[in-house]
Parts: C-alpha cells; structure tokens; sequence
C-alpha cells in the first residue's frame, strides 16, 4: 500500500473521528454540564492521533516523520486513557464530582505510569524503548484500556438498557481488535493484519457514528 493511500485512510479516520466530536459534543451544549465533555475530548485526541499519523506520510526526511510518529504514539495513547479515565469516573458521577482538569491531569498521570513501567521492568531497563517497541506496548496498553471501557458499557447497559446506544460496546471492541491487528502486524510483518486493523477500525468509528446519530442527532 503506497504513502497515498494511506494518508487517506488516515484522513477519513480522522474525519470519522471528529464527526463524531460534533455529535458527541451537543449533549454539553444542550446542558452546559462538564461531564458530557470526556468522550468528545476522547475522540479528539484519537483524531488527532491519526492527523498526526498521516502528516508524517507527507515528510521524506526522516527527522519530521519521527516526530509526527511519536505525536501520534502519544496523542493515541492518550486517547484510549482519557476513554478509560472518563468512564470510570462516569459510573461515580452522583458519589463523587470530578473536574475537567482533574481528569486532564489523571489521564496524564496514568500514561506515565505505563511508560515509567515499561522503562523500569521492559528490556532495556531504564532506558526509553525506539519508536517501534514503545509502539507495541501502547497497542497492548491501548487494546486493554478499550476492552475496559467495553466492559464498563456493558455494566452499564446491564443496569439500564438503552436500545439506542446498545452497540456501544461493539464499538469499543472493534478498537480494541484494531489495536491487536495493528500489533500483530508490528510483530509479524502480516500484511492481512494491517489492511485487517484498518478496515476493524473503520467498522468501530462507523458503529460510533450509528449509535451516536440514534442517541443524540435522532432525538433532535
């Protein structure tokens, strides 16, 4: 698959991904509450990642590209925290208040943590990994952190079930899949992993998109 083709994935992943920011962000507008703000803030970061991903495509020397890679390593990373930290919080709304810096700064904490982790018990030890390495522990990180926020809409679909927006968790299983496609793609070189991740990807941002028309635009 040439550069091109791949900028254009990247772009229409990041169209997807900020058409839903749009929709996402009207329940906020609607109410003025700050809670409603993390899951639009998620998906701007995912994104943004894949901005990041595809103007690295456009570069041919190799100190640009190597910076938008690593852009796009940590802006996806942080996405899938963000997630992670925004629905764990969601389920403590009425016991516990949480503001939006908080959430920033806990978020920002976490993804630390994980790499703190990954310098201190990964070979080489206390050492930053390349680009390559770090970027398969973020898709293991990324993969777990999605199939988090799975379970965490399924419990909550278990307690109140809503007919709009139960394929939500099929969404955030299909990020999680991509993550592991991409990663065994990273591992194995499989050409069928990639294209696979891709098009896994496209069919989780495409269930977001029908879950967010059926629980917010449809309503309107």
């Amino acid at each position: 698959m040439d550069n091109l083709s791949l900028v254009i994935i990247e772009i229409i992943s990041a169209a997807l991904a900020f058409v839903l920011v749009r929709f996402m962000i009207k329940p906020y507008r609607m109410t003025g509450e700050a809670r409603y703000l993390g899951l639009p803030l998620g998906f701007a970061f995912l994104g943004m990642s894949y901005i990041f991903m595809g103007t690295s495509l456009f570069f041919s020397d190799y100190l640009n590209v190597e910076r938008m890679q690593w852009l796009q390593l940590f802006t996806g990373a942080y996405a899938y925290v963000f997630l992670a930290i925004t629905y764990y919080f969601s389920a403590k709304v009425y016991e516990k208040k949480i503001n939006l810096l908080m959430q920033f700064f806990l978020s920002f904490m976490f993804l630390v943590f994980i790499i703190v982790f990954i310098v201190i018990f990964i070979p080489p030890v206390f050492e930053l990994p390349d680009y390559k390495t770090l970027d398969e522990y973020f898709r293991i990180s990324n993969m777990i952190l999605a199939l988090y926020v799975t379970i965490c809409t399924l419990r909550v679909h278990a307690r109140k079930p809503d007919q709009k927006t139960i394929m939500a968790p099929l969404g955030y299983t299909l990020l999680a899949f991509s993550q592991y496609s991409f990663l065994v793609w990273s591992l194995d070189a499989s050409y069928s992993a990639f294209i696979g991740a891709h098009i896994i990807r496209f069919a989780g941002l495409f269930v977001f998109l029908y879950v967010s028309y059926k629980a917010i635009i449809a309503r309107e």
